[in-house]
């Protein structure tokens, strides 16, 4: 028990957790197949309401990825922000303390690569690599039915973590970027996903470049005692 274990390969949940983090360089190195399919049989363990499963997933790789990258590059001069996202990813309007864990956390990213705050066309040329799937090998989009509201977009959520745990048993790494979303005609067209889906957000996945600085940074947490309170213990 507290255990994965998928294809001979063990790691603690705790362990899973702990060494999560959203990577952003990733090692020239594939990740094969069975592996992803592995990640996403278990990951659909994780609960959803109902058992309604509300979740796809695209999955792409190889001569298939790099033509939705090279489609995307001729276009970021022109639209840096990309087409404009079907839903904020952030509240309008965001208060504290949300707005000052959402500063640090993009100060802490751009100090990791020395891009300073008034360098905007650094730092756009960094949120570019979103793009790029920060160089993994596989990149994933899930899918969301229109139909679908919040609670399934959080049931959505745990299947997305669920995998990037299971990612972890596999020594791999992951990143889940929302910012797919900003691209979501193209991914649409080039995925020929029907109009009654969305593109909620996509994934990279492969093994960390653990040399790259912009890797050596970890985001802060609260401690259990700022956001939980416990009686009758």
């Amino acid at each position: 028990m507290g255990e994965f274990a998928l294809e001979g390969l063990c790691m603690d949940v705790r362990e899973a957790v702990a060494t999560r983090f959203s990577c952003r360089a990733f090692v020239d190195k594939p990740v094969g197949e069975p592996i992803v399919r592995d990640i996403l049989e278990g990951a659909a363990r994780a609960p959803s309401g109902g058992n309604l499963q509300p979740w796809r997933v695209h999955v792409l790789a190889g001569a298939r990825l790099e033509a939705l990258r090279a489609s995307l590059r001729p276009r970021f001069n022109e639209l840096p922000y990309g087409e404009g996202a079907e839903y904020d990813v952030y509240p309008k309007g965001l208060t504290e303390p949300y707005l000052t864990r959402r500063f640090t956390v993009g100060e802490l990213l751009y100090r990791s690569i020395a891009v300073p705050r008034e360098d905007r066309a650094g730092r756009l040329t960094q949120f570019a690599r979103n793009y790029e799937f920060f160089g993994a090998p596989v990149g994933m989009f899930f899918i969301v039915d229109r139909q679908m509201g919040p609670p399934q977009w959080s049931d959505l959520g745990m299947f997305i973590q669920t995998a990037m745990l299971l990612a972890r048993a596999h020594g791999l790494h992951c990143c889940a970027q929302e910012a797919w979303s900003r691209w979501y005609k193209t991914v649409s067209a080039f995925l020929d996903i029907a109009a009654s889906e969305m593109v909620f957000c996509g994934l990279a996945l492969g093994h960390a470049d653990e040399t790259a600085p912009i890797n050596s940074w970890r985001a802060p947490r609260e401690h259990v005692d700022a956001f939980a309170t416990f009686s009758g213990f």
